[in-house]
């Protein structure tokens, strides 16, 4: 039995709880006899050596969630009642033929052959991972954000959220959006003109959804967010492509016969431009004189280093024409996908009920827990710290990028976590980005956010979010080396 359990010091768990998760996992899957006691605490606690306190409060905690019972004078044996209920695995005949389904014949449609863009999940083991759209665990408030998810978790708290809500929101987190973090940019909403969402990206698909279709027509930035095109292309929408400049979505003829526009004013992805203030009126003229709807996508908005940004597009929507989306993913953490839609209510009603078809609602303790958070200040002092930190990341990679690789890039003017490098002519950026991983470096190839990447396999981005600023320097220094070795 001693053999079951493997205990590892600094695994990011207590060895009592490796211990309490062992056994109980050796329970459940029949490997301990309920005919046997299990090893006296000393015995145990020599075999794997470690303190005996440690395995008897182990026993204590799973003879209290019902794994174990105990027997005087004969010590712990596993509690049957824990395994009934438990199907019995049945054996097979193998003489029989399989008649396994076609899948190939049996998809509608096929995300996997979509290109979609990869992020190593190893990405912090590397030394200069100029990865885009992940964090900083260093800037990271973590002792706050563990305050509000343990204040969400308290009594009161739970039993204001663990009801079944329907497609209901956090009135709490509501209220924060739209008292705290909407009026940043100069938006105003009122609550029913808002839904909570699971990021951006779901916002985006129940957009496409419910304002789409075969006969529809999307107009997407190029380059642009790749999976905008793509959940375009899932749901048979056609598309056409819209060039940028440098102030971003161009506005003239190309918007003609567009349904419904996606554009990334504030900061275009990928290519980091801020559309100017009259540009950003022009475009709303546009879609009032020929009847088209506008995305705003406002996914950095918070990540700001000028003094007087730009309005959002919707600050300056009077006709009901834009659609804004926001997130907490650049600022709070990518990991916890809560993002909200500002429109009008009709549109909402809408997106509300198809919502409550697919997930009903964001999970609500995740949301009172960001209510939380918004309500005590903890995020507005985040924002602070990480204007503080990219900033001076974002002046240093401008350093390095104009002494190491001069001519390749426009320094953002809005901000942001990101530069948009255009490498020599000729140069292979996936290529590039091979040959900088075995130097421990991260790179994106830029080449999958042009509609038509064959001539655009130069450009690649270099996110600064997740590298401290001492390393941005001597990264890219040995990444112009590689570059220059493969020229």
């Amino acid at each position: 039995m001693f053999q079951l359990f493997h205990l590892t010091q600094g695994q990011g768990s207590s060895l009592q709880k490796q211990l309490r998760e062992q056994i109980a996992t050796a329970i459940l899957n029949g490997n301990i006899p309920l005919d046997k006691p299990l090893p006296s605490s000393r015995k145990l606690a020599q075999q794997l050596e470690i303190a005996r306190n440690t395995v008897v409060l182990s026993y204590e905690h799973l003879l209290d969630d019902g794994y174990l019972i105990a027997r005087e004078r004969r010590g712990y044996f596993v509690n049957p009642d824990i395994l009934e209920g438990q199907v019995k695995a049945l054996s097979y005949p193998t003489n029989i033929e399989k008649k396994l389904p076609n899948w190939e014949q049996r998809f509608k449609i096929r995300p996997t052959t979509q290109s979609n863009i990869i992020k190593a999940q190893d990405w912090q083991t590397y030394d200069y991972p100029f990865i885009y759209g992940q964090f900083d665990a260093k800037i990271f408030p973590s002792v706050n954000w563990r305050e509000c998810c343990r204040d969400a978790a308290s009594d009161a708290a739970v039993s204001d959220w663990a009801a079944d809500s329907l497609d209901h929101d956090d009135p709490r987190l509501i209220e924060q959006i739209r008292t705290r973090l909407l009026p940043r940019r100069g938006v105003w909403a009122s609550p029913e003109q808002i839904l909570v969402t699971v990021g951006s990206q779901q916002s985006l698909f129940m957009l496409v959804q419910l304002l789409l279709d075969k006969n529809s027509l999307l107009g997407i930035e190029d380059p642009g967010y790749v999976d905008v095109r793509n959940i375009a292309q899932l749901h048979k929408c056609p598309t056409k492509t819209l060039s940028i400049d440098e102030g971003g979505l161009i506005i003239n003829d190309q918007l003609k016969g567009c349904d419904l526009i996606y554009t990334t004013p504030s900061h275009q992805c990928p290519t980091t431009v801020t559309m100017p203030l009259q540009r950003r009126y022009e475009l709303l003229d546009q879609a009032c004189e020929h009847d088209f709807l506008i995305i705003e996508d406002d996914y950095e908005s918070e990540t700001n280093f000028d003094t007087q940004p730009n309005p959002a597009l919707k600050s300056l929507d009077h006709n009901d024409r834009v659609i804004y989306i926001g997130s907490l993913s650049k600022t709070l953490a990518p990991g916890l996908r809560l993002g909200y839609v500002v429109a009008s209510e009709q549109l909402i009603e809408e997106a509300r009920a198809l919502r409550r078809l697919m997930i009903r609602h964001p999970a609500a303790n995740n949301q009172r827990a960001a209510a939380f958070f918004l309500e005590r200040g903890y995020h507005d002092a985040l924002i602070m710290n990480i204007a503080r930190n990219y900033q001076s990341r974002w002046r240093t990679m401008d350093e390095a990028l104009t002494k190491y690789l001069p001519g390749s890039h426009d320094v953002p003017t809005f901000g942001g976590s990101c530069y948009w490098v255009r490498g020599p002519e000729g140069l292979d950026s996936q290529h590039l980005q091979e040959e900088a991983k075995q130097e421990s470096i991260l790179i994106e190839p830029g080449h999958i956010h042009f509609y038509d990447s064959r001539h655009m396999e130069n450009y690649f981005r270099l996110g600064f979010s997740s590298i401290s600023t001492d390393k941005i320097e001597p990264g890219i220094k040995k990444l112009a080396g590689i570059i220059k070795s493969m020229n």
